[in-house]
């Protein structure tokens, strides 16, 4: 995206003038706050990022060793960038995130998955302020949202939108922990805004509140064991040791999000904040266990939980069937034992084994003949013994 050949800034009145405009411009399609830095994420990010490959805590997200270089430097990225815009927009929920995490028959959906898929609100968004930007101040841009191998949390640290707390996830004094992030890449040089300092102090709240231990230290994720990563990015059956902890969560994690009391700034805050859709706050698992895939198409339309498919998202349903201990999901479950997908198939024994005990499981695998799936067996073996 391009506007007119004009020169760089170079003038302090002209940069303010134009990091007004851009604040206002934000403001006005529902951003938060707007900040400055340059294309540069430090040394130390650089050298986390290369250690967090390193160990193989990035799971099976391949792209994030492919892209290692690109993601360390915006430079690599785009070598003609002269300075970065950070934004920030504000999901904070209303009530307490956690409260559906109780109702065991009913699923939790994590906050951020409650609306419209935040790649498309966000993007859309950063190109309408791009386009305007680019239009005042010459110079080329670039929009990205997340899926881009942008370290947008280092970037926006260093611009002065908030800090990386101990759950690796950016925290703002005015927001909280609450924030989805996207950022405009211009030719423009502009100043650099100053970049915030840590103000978790002696808390670990967030790191306590982990149902999975997910972090090995502070400032450290395993993402193997956070259970965003076993619901959404995590393509086979869910880890065993893993399960329980779980509850009935069907799609990400808040626990850590909302552990932070930071958030008691972003519940004062009076900007417009992203609603959520009244039938995914706490959805009963029955209606879910009964979705084929067109029903689970419709039902999930617009929003980032349809980018997982049918097949992990029952898989996720399941395991929050089998930790639900409501018999009245039994049949539900059993429905599925005959499933077209082994993934969905071996999260049903597991759910089943949950429900029932080793005597029913034995009538049930006798009456769902040969399995030719090597995991689906393995289930079928563990769920005779006594309930784990």
């Amino acid at each position: 995206m391009a506007g007119p050949d004009l020169p760089k800034v170079r003038t302090d009145a002209r940069a303010s003038r134009l990091k007004t405009f851009l604040r206002d411009e934000a403001r006005a399609l529902g951003f938060c706050d707007l900040a400055v830095t340059a294309p540069d994420t430090g040394p130390q990010t650089r050298a986390r990022l290369a250690e967090f490959i390193d160990l193989d805590r990035h799971g099976s997200m391949t792209w994030l060793a492919e892209t290692q270089a690109r993601r360390s430097d915006p430079r690599i990225l785009w070598p003609e960038v002269g300075s970065v815009i950070m934004l920030a927009m504000n999901y904070g929920p209303e009530t307490d995130p956690l409260a559906g995490l109780a109702q065991r028959s009913n699923a939790s959906v994590s906050v951020y998955a409650r609306n419209r898929d935040y790649h498309d609100i966000i993007k859309g968004r950063l190109k309408e302020l791009a386009g305007k930007f680019a239009a005042r101040a010459g110079g080329d841009v670039k929009v990205f949202v997340d899926t881009a191998p942008v370290m947008e949390k280092p970037l926006a640290q260093a611009a002065g939108l908030g800090w990386i707390g101990k759950h690796t996830n950016l925290v703002s004094r005015a927001h909280g922990s609450w924030l989805f992030l996207g950022s405009i890449f211009t030719t423009v040089e502009l100043p650099a805004d100053k970049a915030e300092t840590d103000h978790c102090g002696s808390c670990r709240a967030c790191l306590d509140a982990c149902p999975t231990d997910a972090f090995p230290a502070p400032y450290q994720i395993d993402a193997r064991r956070c259970i965003s990563y076993l619901t959404i990015e995590n393509k086979g059956p869910v880890p065993r040791e893993f399960r329980r902890a779980i509850g009935n969560r069907i799609y990400g994690c808040d626990d850590c999000l909302a552990a932070c009391p930071w958030n008691k700034y972003a519940a004062a805050a009076q900007e417009a904040k992203l609603k959520a859709r009244e039938d995914l706050k706490a959805p009963p698992l029955a209606g879910l266990l009964a979705m084929d895939d067109a029903a689970f198409r419709a039902f999930f339309s617009g929003s980032p939980v349809k980018r997982i498919g049918r097949e992990r998202f029952l898989r996720n349903v399941l395991i929050a069937a089998g930790n639900s201990g409501d018999q009245g999901l039994v049949a539900a479950c059993e429905a599925l034992l005959g499933d077209g997908s082994a993934l969905v198939r071996g999260a049903a024994v597991w759910a089943l084994s949950q429900l029932t005990g080793p005597h029913h499981m034995h009538q049930l695998e006798a009456r769902a003949g040969l399995e030719p799936d090597e995991d689906v067996r393995a289930e079928w073996l563990l769920a005779r013994a006594p309930v784990d």
